[in-house]
């Protein structure tokens, strides 16, 4: 007897991940590894992740950046943080692949909780929970380089 074409165990798992005070990088890889799995992922609180550094130093690297390229010809770098979050993860995906373009279409960015995940279970990625010393959040950012 043939297999049918799509089992409920072939179905791709929905993720829900809420970024508050997790490390964006190390959030970043391990989303991407999900997303080429072929998981669909859905990050909510993308705007208090954070970004480890000295203030100074995260500022500058951001804002070098924003400020490279031109209007016309780009690159466009965003300024909300959701949009940041997801230029991250992009960076981690070989976008300019047709599996990586699938893999970036399966991510959802989310700034706090929208009301259709309020209740639902949200993971949090163990290795991208690594409490430092000198850091910022994703807003934080984001308002030094003009967004609201």
């Amino acid at each position: 007897m043939a297999k049918p074409a799509h089992s409920p165990n072939d179905a791709p798992a929905k993720k829900v991940v809420d970024a508050q005070g997790l490390v964006l990088g190390r959030l970043a890889s391990t989303i991407a590894k999900d997303l080429r799995r072929g998981d669909q992922v859905v990050i909510v609180n993308a705007e208090k992740a954070i970004i480890t550094g000295t203030r100074e130093f995260i500022l500058e690297r951001y804002r070098h950046r924003r400020e490279r390229g031109s209007r016309e010809w780009g690159p466009y770098y965003p300024r909300r943080p959701d949009h940041l979050v997801r230029r991250t993860i992009r960076g981690m995906l070989r976008y300019d692949q047709g599996t990586g373009r699938q893999a970036y279409g399966r991510l959802r960015v989310h700034l706090g909780v929208p009301d259709g995940y309020t209740k639902a279970k949200k993971i949090r990625p163990p290795e991208a929970d690594r409490p430092r010393d000198h850091y910022l959040t994703v807003e934080e950012v984001s308002r030094e380089l003009g967004w609201r």
